[in-house]
């Protein structure tokens, strides 16, 4: 990238990427609401709805909450931008991790049993998603001798010819990372089915709103990482980045809340196993 094209792509970044995650929020009520057989709300009812909390009171319990909200924003930007400028995946998972236990300790820092619950149901999804993007990382390594995002664009063949079971494990991050069913332990998805949000029930107004915010730039990174597997064409990377976004939808919709143990299991005892088989495999190929 050209020296003066970066100050572009970062203003870009920051820019295009809220509108994009929004637009796919509001794609995604209306298509649950349609396999459930309801009308569902406008395309861009998440711009309204995210309007309306700006115009609310700003109102903390603690500052820590403040701190928690904005490092949380900071962070998932970011590594969004380290992304698209093709930096060190390896630095972009620690400042996306970074984000994650921000606002955990955000909701920890209240002395409200909903929060700390929640809090502590973060923590454990956490520890079942950020293994499988650590593993996804090393065999972006393998296949490339770096950890730099634009080495991958250098591969003469896609990297899911390589890495085919990561395209699985890829899928059960985003559900994990958005909180969708079936790992929606710690604040479901669906906000008007909860009476109590779990580690959002502290946050509230414009602080609510800018969390909501940080999800849409966080749903566009994490789709921006699916695209990487198929980076050798963007077009068929992006359309690869929609089925598994679709498939997030599908699972949300057939399937029920389970248990943290539950989330767990399958986060360590499939999504983990996966990863290393196709490691191994990658390791043993290998010339």
């Amino acid at each position: 990238m050209i020296e003066w094209q970066i100050p572009l792509a970062i203003l870009a970044t920051i820019m295009l990427a809220p509108l994009v995650g929004g637009l796919l929020v509001g794609i995604d009520r209306k298509l649950s609401a349609r396999m459930q057989g309801r009308m569902g709300p406008p395309i861009i009812q998440p711009f309204y709805d995210l309007i309306k909390l700006f115009s609310k009171d700003a109102l903390v319990s603690t500052k820590m909450q403040l701190v928690s909200v904005y490092v949380y924003l900071t962070s998932v930007v970011l590594s969004l931008v380290m992304l698209v400028l093709g930096q060190d995946l390896l630095v972009l998972l620690f400042v996306l991790a970074l984000g994650s236990v921000s606002i955990i300790l955000g909701a920890f820092s209240v002395r409200s049993p909903y929060s700390q619950l929640g809090a502590y149901r973060e923590l454990l999804l956490l520890l079942s998603y950020e293994p499988l993007l650590a593993l996804f990382v090393v065999g972006v390594y393998l296949a490339t001798d770096s950890f730099m995002v634009r080495d991958i664009f250098s591969l003469e063949q896609p990297l899911l010819l390589t890495l085919p079971l990561f395209g699985l494990t890829q899928i059960l991050v985003l559900a994990m990372k958005m909180n969708k069913s079936p790992f929606d332990i710690s604040a479901s998805h669906h906000a008007h089915q909860e009476l109590v949000r779990g580690v959002l029930t502290e946050f509230s107004g414009p602080y609510l709103g800018i969390i909501e915010l940080t999800h849409w730039y966080e749903l566009v990174l994490l789709l921006g990482l699916t695209v990487l597997l198929w980076a050798t064409n963007v077009w068929v990377g992006m359309a690869l980045a929609i089925v598994s976004y679709l498939a997030v939808i599908v699972l949300d919709s057939i399937t029920a809340r389970m248990t943290w143990r539950w989330t767990l299991q399958v986060g360590w005892g499939i999504g983990i196993p996966l990863a290393v088989i196709n490691l191994m495999t990658m390791y043993l190929v290998r010339p």
